[in-house]
């Protein structure tokens, strides 16, 4: 018997072995396949897509998806490229002994995560380092002193840019001025590192495409651009409501001229369809072709209905079908 049961045992692991094995080919089939496809999709279409983190808060802020594996995620989810969220990574250096060499550790570990899963580090969100448009002159040139770092890191990470914001005052010459000369000092610097500044629509005069053009020929730099977010068009609230509003085309045609990153933002779905309910895809995505546009455009859902994954599949998949119908 005990020799029935030492053969039995044996063939159990053998079996054991084989179905491991078996199982893995086919996951690894399978991710080929996924890989594939998502490959071919990006043949047909004008842009590139990347997953901007900011996607995914609510996981990373409940604990349950660690930001050092944002890389590995976006694979998964078929994304080429990845947009980093400053923030998420700021409590992992700041209070450090060394904070320098502690950033530089978690940029190895980034670096090396985006090698392993094959995505293209894109950009890196830049928010909480001080105030680039505010009229204390110290304290902008403090707040283009902290914002230095995550040029470099952009730099380190072989991305092309950092996005920005402006907020600074109500008054739009005053905030015109100011946030011309926070973001030309900023912009120097990163020249110097081949790295861009984008400024996003963001609230604030920031969301005033016009103005916001008006701060970008002001600077007058190569490297320096905008970021058009289809959403963040609201230059006003009052109880938590806006009440002053850009008009949204109107700002994203504006800001497609010096875009050199695009943030395809989205907040519910239509069941049926699978139309973003609150803003016309197809409108944006011809306007953002119109301008000759073919770089990344970042998946940033922020719904509440669905869940963080189902809401950046369905922008995913509506910017899929909309790109296509736009190939010449």
């Amino acid at each position: 018997m005990k020799i029935i049961s030492h053969c039995s045992r044996q063939l159990f692991l053998l079996l054991v072995f084989v179905f491991t094995l078996t199982s893995c080919k086919n996951d690894n089939k399978q991710e080929e396949k996924i890989i594939a496809a998502n490959e071919e999709i990006q043949e047909d279409l004008f842009f590139k897509l990347s997953l901007a983190q900011w996607s995914l808060n609510k996981p990373i802020f409940a604990g349950e998806l660690d930001p050092m594996d944002f890389a590995q995620k976006a694979h998964e989810l078929g994304f080429d490229g990845i947009e980093y969220v400053n923030q998420f990574y700021t409590p992992l250096f700041k209070d450090a002994e060394d904070p320098e060499a502690a950033l530089q550790a978690v940029l190895d570990t980034l670096k090396s995560k985006s090698e392993e899963f094959g995505v293209e580090n894109v950009l890196i969100m830049v928010d909480g380092e001080g105030d680039l448009a505010t009229g204390d002159q110290a304290a902008r040139r403090q707040a283009v002193d902290n914002h230095k770092k995550w040029v470099d890191a952009a730099e380190f990470l072989g991305a092309h840019s950092i996005r920005v914001n402006l907020f600074g005052s109500d008054d739009p010459e005053e905030w015109k001025q100011n946030a011309s000369a926070g973001l030309s000092e900023l912009s120097e610097y990163a020249a110097q590192k081949n790295i861009n500044v984008i400024v996003e629509n963001h609230g604030g005069l920031s969301s005033n495409a016009k103005l916001l053009v008006e701060v970008i020929e002001q600077v007058n730099m190569e490297n320096c651009g905008t970021l058009p977010d289809f959403g963040n068009f609201c230059i006003k609230r009052e109880a938590g409501s806006c009440v002053d509003n850009y008009p949204v085309y109107q700002g994203i045609e504006e800001m497609m001229e010096y875009a050199k990153a695009v943030s395809a933002k989205s907040y519910d779905f239509n069941e049926e369809t699978g139309e973003e309910t609150t803003l016309d895809f197809s409108r944006i995505l011809r306007i953002v072709k119109d301008a000759g546009y073919t770089g990344f455009i970042g998946v940033e859902y922020e719904g509440n209905r669905l869940s963080s994954e189902e809401g950046i599949i369905a922008t995913r998949d509506l910017l899929i079908r909309e790109g296509k119908k736009l190939q010449d």
